[in-house]
């Protein structure tokens, strides 16, 4: 199974996580049926430490777009049907080479398995960057390699030559090399072969490692002596080659990585060969690979001990340095240490052993200059004689000289950072790089130092990476590097990193790696060998030099409910260690700044004490780099017009977690005008004149043509005015307002309209003045003014505009006189005593409610009255005279007044209305009882005053009940008609404020 080596260290280091990439071998991959096939998969830029799972599919030629799984490290039952038998069998698997790194196995390759393999990788870093999959194609050939070899027992001599054939051939039309060897195979079972010699795929001939000698001295050839044809010769056999030869060949094919690959291998039938030895004599050699060395060097001597059946023999080998021993091994194989490598020896700096019947090792692991000097090998043999002792016999090696020259360090240093120039925040990273080192098992220790700005010659230690990777900190960085704020580390043997977070002005200076080299010595002590520095100088830009803060706006200019947006821009970008408390602050017209809201340092958002009206009208937006802080207003108003400014504060975040503010910036002072929408409110405007008669019912309307929005309200104020421009010096009457509250204005009270003036909503956009009970003082010029109310977004109402309606003059008049009394003329004679009875007939009057006032001749009105007042019908009235007298004779005439009730229940006289003339005579007439009576003073006292005491009370009770049936009579008299006056100088007046007749009262000249 061949492993890559750049595959091998990809495991052995791991890999960079970045962006996910999955490498499989090149193809496409020429392979032989029935061969055993491997195809490796790793992949890199993964989250590291997380172990990766693979999963093998392949596409067949005829069906390139079909996926057929083959076998999952993750999934047990990952593969299809034509697959499953053969993966449960274990004739395919996958086996791991590191946690990103597997190889396919196909144990027992089959001509259906050729197309094209893909290697898939899930992902395991929560986020999809890069490749995930990878593909090789697989083309599979018949193995058409043959090697054959006639099988034989052969018996030789010890010194013979031996000579065998092998017959190799293919029939491939790829491009393909052959690579032939000869193998050697102990009669002990269990004994790995032995590789004589080999004639590889480079057509080079190798010799195995004991043939290499006998190669060098042409006592071992292998010869190409036809197309096919290989010939192997062994000239002076020794009893060592005896065992089973046989002929190995593999046919090799270079893959699309150049590298090359035996497709297939084959061995020929074996030959038994046995070499009947004939002395005891036994020779020694000793190799080495070289000659000179460097300390700290592994220095490996072989002693080979050539002799015939040497497993069968006792040999003790002793190693000895400039004539001091080493060690012995004895035939039990046990070493013994001579006393000055004893310590060694435990230290496991020296190595003893046996490696095989005929080869001693002495390994000294890490050279000494004390080294140096001469090495022999001695071997003694020793031998049981027929008489049962014990004859030794020596030999010594030549001396192999051996040089060990002192280690100098040729190391480099390179310093290299993420930039000359940091931003104050930002991290300082620099990398030590050491190049050339003298050994690879020696270490490196590193020295981080650092010096101030020019002038200052103080120097101190960062931090000391040691060899085996222990890091101290200096004194002035121990406390800083508890919280995290310094990291170095060895990233690999050569290369060590120093990190300084949350950099500050204090870290700019010169930065110095010195790196030393060390190597252990054999006591196992370490010894510097070498020592190198670089340096890089490290400047730290102060944010605060950098800070700048700005405030814009695309929409300086609003209407009531618009958008605006205010952006804050803070340079330079966001740094998790210097971050900005930015706020956003306002400034009414009339007022002070006040803060509104703050993006606090640490990602929280406050809202100030006292916000504009916002509420849930106002976001805010904060870019991912921090270095864009929006805060939009929705729906303004007049609450959101003033000056915005935007301050931010630089906070520097110390390494002990405590907070420094470093610096201050106020941004340029923002604008926000925010008006009123453009009313379009609109009026009719045309003027009338409308005429009504008192007592009726005038109606004023007041129609809204347009307005600015349907959810506008209205307050609506009617105005009166009695003369001149009706604009000026109108008089409020009242105002409606948009809560449909009436408010009556000041000459609304004087005129006592509060209960005659109504105002109503017709419709949205149709409003009436209503007058109950007209006036004639309510004539005048009428119009009205509407004030339109809108809601600003913050819930408050606002009047937007003020329209005035067009004139409507009202004339208010009296009633048309109407009133007619029948003016015909009459003549009426009676006697005396009679009684006289006068009509008064109505022919018409002004109005319904019309009342009305006579006349009558001057009598006493008392009970005993002659006067008797009729309504005969609703326009006819009588009045009737008893008792006629001949004082009566006379003209007599109605003259009628018609009354009218005003609105204000004040009677006023509408107009007067005379009858026509009834001249009335009354004749005397002959002398009676009565004047009988009244002549005689006698008789009239007894007549009439002396009954008077007697029926005092009666008479008195009849007059009381008398007055009182009159009142009653009179109270339904006004109630049911209407009162008629009869008039003849003197005469009595009856006035129609009252509805009852009028109370007669007799006084000189007239009765009232």
């Amino acid at each position: 199974m061949r492993i890559p080596a750049f595959l091998i260290a990809s495991v052995l280091l791991g890999s960079a996580s970045g962006k996910r990439v999955v490498t499989v071998q090149s193809g496409p991959l020429v392979r032989t049926e029935g061969s055993h096939v491997t195809i490796w998969c790793n992949v890199t830029g993964h989250k590291e430490g997380v172990e990766q799972d693979f999963e093998w599919s392949m596409y067949l030629p005829s069906a390139p777009e079909r996926e057929i799984r083959i076998v999952s490290t993750s999934q047990s039952n990952y593969a299809y049907a034509v697959y499953a038998q053969r993966v449960n069998n274990k004739e395919i698997y996958v086996e791991r080479l590191g946690k990103d790194a597997a190889l396919l196995h196909i144990t027992k390759l089959e001509t259906r398995d050729q197309g094209q393999f893909e290697c898939y990788t899930p992902n395991t870093d929560g986020e999809y960057l890069g490749s995930y999959s990878a593909k090789t194609n697989l083309t599979v050939i018949p193995d058409t390699l043959s090697v054959t070899s006639v099988a034989q027992s052969l018996n030789k001599v010890e010194g013979d030559t031996l000579q065998l054939t092998c017959e190799v051939t293919r029939q491939t039309s790829q491009h393909s090399h052959l690579s032939v060897g000869w193998f050697l195979r102990s009669p002990e079972r269990d004994s790995p072969p032995q590789d004589l010699v080999t004639l590889s795929r480079d057509f080079v001939l190798r010799a195995g490692n004991p043939y290499k000698q006998r190669f060098a001295f042409g006592d071992l050839r292998l010869d190409k002596t036809s197309s096919a044809s290989y010939r192997l010769s062994i000239y002076r056999l020794q009893p060592a080659d005896q065992g089973l030869l046989y002929c190995e060949a593999a046919e090799w094919i270079q893959d699309p990585d150049q590298s090359w690959y035996a497709m297939t291998r084959k061995q020929s039938e074996k030959t038994m060969v046995k070499v009947q030895p004939t002395d005891r004599d036994f020779g020694i050699q000793v190799s080495t690979e070289r000659r000179s060395y460097t300390t700290g060097e592994p220095l490996e001597l072989r002693c080979a001990i050539d002799a015939q059946n040497v497993p069968d023999r006792y040999f003790s080998v002793s190693w000895v340095f400039s004539s001091s021993p080493v060690a012995v091994v004895g035939p039990n194989a046990v070493p013994v240490l001579g006393a000055d490598y004893v310590a060694r020896e435990a230290a496991g700096q020296i190595t003893v052993r046996k490696e095989s019947a005929a080869i001693y090792l002495l390994r000294l692991q890490r050279l000494r200059v004390e080294d140096s000097g001469k090495y022999i090998c001695r071997v003694t043999e020793r031998e049981k004689t027929p008489t049962g002792d014990f004859i030794d016999r020596t030999k010594r090696s030549r001396n192999v000289q051996i040089t060990v020259q002192a280690l100098r360090s040729n190391m480099t240093v390179f310093l290299v950072g993420n930039s000359t120039e940091v931003l104050e925040g930002e991290p300082v990273q620099l990398t030590c790089s050491v190049r050339a080192l003298t050994d690879k098992t020696g270490s490196v220790s590193v020295t981080w130092q650092w010096m101030g700005r020019k002038g200052t010659a103080v120097t101190q230690d960062v931090v000391t990476i040691d060899r085996e990777g222990t890091v101290r900190l200096g004194p002035a960085y121990r406390e800083r590097s508890t919280y995290g704020e310094i990291r170095a580390e060895r990233v690999r043997a050569d290369t060590f990193t120093l990190q300084l977070y949350n950099s500050v002005p204090g870290d700019e200076g010169q930065y110095k790696c010195v790196a030393m080299e060390w190597i252990q010595a054999s006591d196992l002590t370490w010894e510097k060998i070498g020592e190198r520095s670089a340096s890089k100088p490290i400047t730290i830009k102060t944010v605060e030099s950098s800070f700048f803060v700005s405030a814009s706006s695309r929409t300086p200019s609003v209407t009531y409910g618009d958008s605006f947006d205010l952006q804050c821009i803070v340079k330079p970008r966001y740094n998790p260690h210097v971050p900005v408390t930015v706020t956003w602050r306002f400034q009414p017209p009339e007022g002070e700044l006040r803060d509104l809201v703050t993006f606090a340092r640490d990602g929280t958002l406050r809202w100030g004490e006292e916000q504009i009206g916002l509420g849930t009208r106002a976001s805010t937006e904060r870019s991912p780099s921090n270095s864009n802080f929006r805060l939009s207003v929705t729906g303004a108003g007049q609450r959101e017009s003033g000056t915005f400014q935007c301050s931010a504060e630089l906070w520097r975040k110390n390494y002990d977690n405590t907070w420094t503010k470093i610096a201050n910036r106020t941004s340029n002072l923002l604008g926000i005008n925010v008006f009123k929408p453009v009313s379009k409110l609109r009026l009719h405007h045309s003027n009338q004149s409308l005429s009504f008669v008192e007592d009726s019912r005038v109606r004023i309307n007041c129609s809204i043509a347009s307005q600015t929005v349907p959810e506008a309200q209205h307050a609506v104020l009617w105005y009166v005015h009695k003369g001149g421009e009706p604009e000026a010096g109108a008089e409020l009457l009242l105002k409606v307002r948009r809560d449909a509250a009436v408010e009556y204005g000041a000459y609304a009270d004087e005129e006592r309209l509060e209960r005659r003036a109504q105002p109503e909503r017709l419709s949205p956009q149709l409003y009436a003045l209503t007058l109950h009970r007209a006036e004639t003082s309510d004539s005048g010029t009428y119009f009205c003014q509407v004030e339109e109310w809108l809601q600003d977004p913050g819930g408050a109402w606002y009047r937007l505009a003020l329209e005035a309606s067009g004139f409507t003059r009202v004339a208010v008049h009296r009633p048309e006189v109407r009133l007619q009394v029948e003016e015909a003329e009459f003549n009426v004679t009676v006697t005396e005593a009679e009684s006289i009875r006068l009509g008064c007939s109505v022919s018409s009057q002004s109005t319904r409610d019309s009342r009305f006032s006579v006349s009558c001749p001057a009598e006493d009105p008392g009970p005993n009255s002659r006067l008797q007042f009729q309504r005969m019908t609703s326009d006819l009235y009588s009045l009737t005279i008893q008792g006629a007298r001949p004082s009566d004779s006379g003209s007599y005439y109605c003259r009628v007044e018609e009354w009218f009730l005003n609105p204000r229940n004040v009677w006023y006289r509408l107009t007067t209305n005379d009858s026509g003339v009834t001249v009335v005579t009354v004749l005397e007439q002959a002398s009676t009882l009565q004047s009988v009576i009244c002549s005689n003073d006698s008789l009239f006292y007894f007549v009439f005053f002396y009954p008077f005491p007697i029926f005092g009370i009666l008479l008195m009770t009849v007059l009381l009940v008398r007055y009182k049936a009159r009142n009653l009579g009179k109270s339904q008299e006004g109630k049911n008609g209407v009162p008629l006056l009869w008039i003849k100088e003197p005469h009595i007046n009856y006035s129609p404020t009252c509805l009852d007749p009028p109370a007669l009262s007799l006084h000189p000249g007239s009765v009232e």
